[in-house]
């Protein structure tokens, strides 16, 4: 019996609430949603709308055999009466046990990711000011809203492992410093936890943020799990912030894809709320999957009810990486986690390994456990990987381990003093917006050196981006993606040219208001 099955055990003989962790109510035992969709799709109906395959399997069975048959019949139009049309539907309770259990004011059920929530968020803080402060290492979904918000940015710099290259979180300082240079900021946006499961102090971040009269907006994608076991890091909610991207189907087990979007109960949620809603409806799907829809319901049912299941969970995490740390040849990216001020916990579902410790670089690790174990982990980078447990999921903890010991060492493609470093970014001479926009043309990557970006550039994943519109190109960028690109996986997101020899930047020779790609 591992360390959390045993305190979990403890707390229920003692009849302890667990902190942060909602209460079980009846209703939470239940997938309102989610059953009226298994019920609709029982029924014997004559389909003469769409979808058009119309849950004919036998007429589309090559779609049939692709998903299967279930799933067609689950694949039901939006706006049915009895699901999400008619008083007290199917929809609205399940939006209304989701907002219980993630103890928000309401929710909203996303079908485009957290790169939705993020792009919605962003959106809606345009009506409360022109300046967003905003962590530089957030995901490239918020550079996106910005682009469509035309807001200025206003950077805060989160702490950095250079070595490794990982970005971490920021310090509720660093904030404040942000805030007190941008008087006009219209809210503040950071990340938490990090890519590699660092947890920043949002509730310092809150305090900060709302003695400014600014709402803090969380992009908590990799922590939707966060606050339904004791071991867990408790929510961004729950510590304060104002709205929350959550994306559910990352560690909280929801089809990919499907995400949801967190009002809190607090100061700013009669402002944000309206605004909410119109972006919402500006962004989501006016043909949302049913099926995507479903699953939210049905991850939100097995988080509340699914403390065993977290139990075992945390202890397989726990169990990888006690027997790394036994072996001696890698080392744990998060036991270096108290050498960083913003740091104040780690999502223990995550286990990141430095890889370069053992002799061999984190995209060399991806690969061969790939294609020789069978084993796909979460991401690599050029000196590590992140292999992840959902909620709920408890995988055997001797296979991975073992694999991963079996790997060549020393197996590096470049001398360990030239180990790949993160950049950092470039001087701001446009807004992200009139750089997206504005007139572009392609040019060498040497060329590109000192001019202003067109594109954002992300080394991906994890998808932060190195480069935005309206930030200059440095040398030691290109060094970078030229880098990046050349590793067995690499791939940098929004590059027009896959082989980084060419750059996008901005034509400030070309004539004013005409658009132009060379």
């Amino acid at each position: 019996m591992g360390i959390n099955t045993i305190t979990a055990f403890l707390y229920d003989c003692l009849s302890v609430t667990l902190p942060d962790v909602n209460d079980q109510s009846p209703a939470q035992q239940t997938a309102p949603y989610a059953d009226a969709v298994c019920a609709y799709a029982r029924e014997d109906w004559l389909r003469l709308n769409v979808p058009g395959h119309a849950a004919d399997a036998e007429r589309f069975g090559q779609l049939a055999r692709l998903v299967g048959e279930r799933p067609l019949r689950l694949d039901v139009a939006p706006l049915l009466d009895g699901i999400d049309l008619g008083d007290a539907n199917p929809m609205e309770r399940a939006l209304e046990l989701a907002a219980q259990a993630w103890g928000a004011r309401r929710t909203w059920f996303l079908t485009n990711g957290a790169s939705q929530g993020n792009r919605i968020a962003v959106l809606a803080s345009k009506a409360l000011g022109d300046t967003l402060v905003v962590q530089r290492s957030v995901h490239s979904s918020v550079v996106d809203g910005l682009v469509l918000s035309g807001q200025r940015a206003a950077f805060v710099y989160p702490s950095v492992d250079f070595d490794l290259g990982i970005a971490h979180g920021v310090t509720a300082d660093d904030l404040a410093t942000a805030i007190a240079e941008h008087p006009d900021a219209a809210a503040a946006y950071l990340v938490t936890p990090s890519f590699f499961g660092a947890v920043a102090d949002v509730a310092a971040c809150a305090e900060v943020a709302h003695a400014a009269g600014l709402p803090l907006i969380v992009d908590e994608a990799w922590g939707s799990h966060f606050g339904f076991h004791l071991s867990l890091p408790g929510s961004a909610l729950a510590q304060g912030a104002d709205l929350v991207i959550s994306s559910t189907h990352k560690l909280a087990a929801s089809l990919t894809q499907s995400a949801m979007l967190h009002l809190g109960e607090g100061p700013f949620a009669d402002t944000l709320e309206p605004l909410i809603e119109r972006a919402f409806h500006l962004t989501q799907s006016t043909s949302a999957s049913a099926l995507l829809l479903a699953s939210l319901d049905v991850a939100r049912q097995a988080l509340v009810n699914g403390r065993a299941r977290i139990n075992a969970s945390l202890d397989a995490a726990d169990g990888i990486r006690f027997q790394i740390r036994s072996a001696g040849r890698f080392r744990i990216v998060s036991d270096g986690f108290d050498r960083f001020d913003d740091i104040v916990g780690t999502d223990p579902l995550r286990i990141s390994v430095d890889t370069r410790a053992g002799g061999i670089s984190g995209h060399q690790t991806r690969r061969r456990l790939m294609r020789e174990h069978r084993i796909v982990v979460e991401v690599a980078t050029d000196s590590a990987i992140v292999a992840v447990i959902g909620a709920g999921a408890a995988p055997g903890t001797d296979r991975f381990v073992e694999a991963l010991h079996a790997l060549p060492a020393p197996l590096r493609e470049k001398p360990l003093a030239d180990r790949l470093r993160l950049p950092v970014p470039g001087r701001v001479e446009m807004t992200v917006r009139e750089a997206f926009l504005a007139p572009a043309r392609t040019v060498s990557a040497h060329e590109a050196i000192g001019q202003v970006s067109a594109d954002t550039l992300a080394a991906y994943p994890p998808g932060i981006p190195n480069v935005l519109p309206g930030e200059v190109i440095t040398a030691s960028l290109v060094d970078f993606f030229q880098h990046t690109v050349a590793a067995p996986d690499g791939h940098v997101r929004g590059a027009a040219d896959a082989t980084m020899r060419t750059l996008r930047v901005v034509d400030r020779t070309a004539e004013t208001g005409r658009y132009r790609i060379r």
